[in-house]
């Protein structure tokens, strides 16, 4: 029988870690985990790998254990437990048998909702744990969120996943991308979203947490993850919750002038809507995994290389699988109440209102602007230059060409949210949507910035063109330039001879 088939239930992991014998600690419990326990104790054999179980589900036992916290379901409550119990595993077994044996706590901190409230529940889990006796200990920290309605299926799904992590942490530590999509073994990813890993310590010193981050969007256990500009991995509920969104998608391959340009000036005008006025707002770049999978296959140091490069002008990164608008809006609501604004140019407008994207909903474009609009939302759109538009209109792609210089598009006419074309029977929702200021046009751009895109910016650094110096913030040409991003510095590709028609 393959490993595989014989590993298949949360029983059979958990029975396999109590009778192998080399990991032996402790599981802690608070709130509405009380489950993970219960797994090893009916697998069998518990006393092969549990020297304690605890459960503190009062607030005053918790406090008088672990210190007094904030917030009990939260990333700091879990790395105090972690701390503590592992300190009190090490001081009352190391003499008898540390030197033979690795040891290893859990634990979680959990809520779950009912169905009445509308949220779902969620929860931190974690594990420190050794590979070896005596060495120091590596971490694994997930977020979770319970889908189901019903409690009791909220607290099963809880001892599955907190099983699978143990397990994981034991068995993949090797394997990222196994353990990632073992964590949703016996419950699919319909029950459960883990919208958060992180792995640290001496075991992982080989790992970055941004690619694990992106296989967790990429194996569906969730739809978007986030990174701060110092590259480490966010809990979204951490950022999000209750402020005020500004986010503008984009492949930023790279970044350009125009990109920032545009954020810039949407934050601005985002900044003194009635509804945002004196609130901390959070600003974002968003890549689509569609975006990142232009090419067929996902080029993790691509990735890497637009996190590196947005993160060293200071933003905020979104990775999502969120291809319609609607849907990313819907994302941010689960956080916050705030009001939302969206930043784009024309030819992403275009594509808003483009009905090949609403075919699965039953209600089509109009129930999709129902769910985006429906509660303070609003879209920023940058003009475009009327040669630029026209090539699209005709093309799909806003540039001519990416041998065209800057000067090629020097064209005074702008298309912006009030002229653009959109198809004849959407005019009038259209216009609706303008006239009562759910779509702005932004203003106090700089024209000079309207010639720039990133296609012919990437080409011309591939090329070994050092004119897209100029149409780069100089962070981002250094950062490209030091780390060898994006191409540069590699001999061009030959040029092959263009398809006519």
């Amino acid at each position: 029988m393959s490993e595989k088939q014989e590993l298949l239930t949360t029983n059979r992991k958990a029975l396999t870690i109590n009778l192998a014998g080399t990991h032996y600690g402790t599981i802690a419990e608070i709130g509405a985990g009380q489950e993970v326990a219960r797994v090893f104790f009916q697998a069998g054999s518990a006393s092969g790998s549990i020297a304690k179980t605890m459960s503190a589900y009062d607030m005053t036992f918790s406090d008088a254990i672990y210190g007094k916290a904030p917030r009990y379901v939260s990333r700091e409550r879990l790395t105090t437990m972690l701390g503590h119990e592992y300190n009190l595993l090490k001081e009352r077994l190391q003499e008898k048998r540390g030197e033979r044996t690795c040891f290893f706590v859990y634990a979680d901190t959990v809520a779950t909702a009912n169905a009445k409230s509308g949220a779902s529940g969620h929860g931190w889990l974690g594990i420190r744990f050794q590979t070896k006796p005596q060495e120091e200990p590596s971490d694994i920290l997930i977020h979770v969120r319970t889908l189901d309605k019903k409690n009791v299926l909220q607290q099963e799904a809880l001892g599955i996943v907190g099983t699978n992590l143990i397990y994981g942490a034991l068995y993949y530590r090797e394997a990222p991308e196994k353990f990632i999509q073992s964590l949703a073994d016996n419950l699919g990813t319909d029950r459960v979203e883990v919208d958060m890993l992180k792995f640290s310590g001496p075991t992982f010193a080989h790992i970055d947490n941004r690619i694990l981050s992106l296989h967790l969007v990429k194996y569906g256990l969730t739809n978007a993850v986030m990174f701060a500009p110092t590259g480490d991995v966010l809990q979204p509920s951490e950022v999000l919750y209750n402020r005020p969104v500004l986010v503008e998608r984009g492949s930023f391959r790279p970044i350009t002038h125009v990109n920032v340009d545009m954020l810039n000036c949407a934050t601005a005008q985002f900044l003194q809507e009635p509804m945002v006025k004196g609130k901390d707002v959070v600003v974002i770049l968003e890549i689509t995994m569609n975006n990142l999978l232009a090419d067929g296959a996902l080029d993790e140091q691509d990735f890497l290389s637009r996190v590196d490069m947005l993160g060293h002008i200071g933003f905020t990164v979104l990775i999502s699988n969120y291809s319609e608008f609607y849907r990313l809006v819907s994302y941010f609501r689960r956080y916050t109440k705030e009001m939302i604004g969206v930043a784009m140019g024309i030819n992403t407008l275009l594509e808003v209102f483009n009905e090949k994207y609403y075919e699965n909903l039953e209600g089509g474009i109009l129930e999709s602007m129902g769910r985006m609009f429906r509660h303070a939302v609003k879209l920023y759109v940058y003009p475009m230059q009327q040669m630029a538009y026209d090539n699209y209109q005709k093309t799909g792609q806003p540039a001519a060409g990416h041998s065209q210089p800057a000067h090629a598009f020097a064209a005074k006419v702008l298309i912006t949210a009030r002229n653009v074309n959109v198809t004849d029977h959407l005019r009038n929702l259209y216009a609706h949507l303008l006239e009562n200021h759910y779509i702005d046009c932004i203003s106090g751009f700089n024209e000079d910035y309207l010639a720039i895109f990133s296609r012919d910016v990437l080409q011309r650094i591939k090329n070994n063109d050092p004119t897209w110096e100029r149409l780069v913030p100089a962070k981002v040409a250094e950062v490209i330039k030091t780390r060898g991003l994006l191409g540069y510095g590699k001999p061009p590709k030959p040029a092959t001879a263009p398809v006519t028609a």
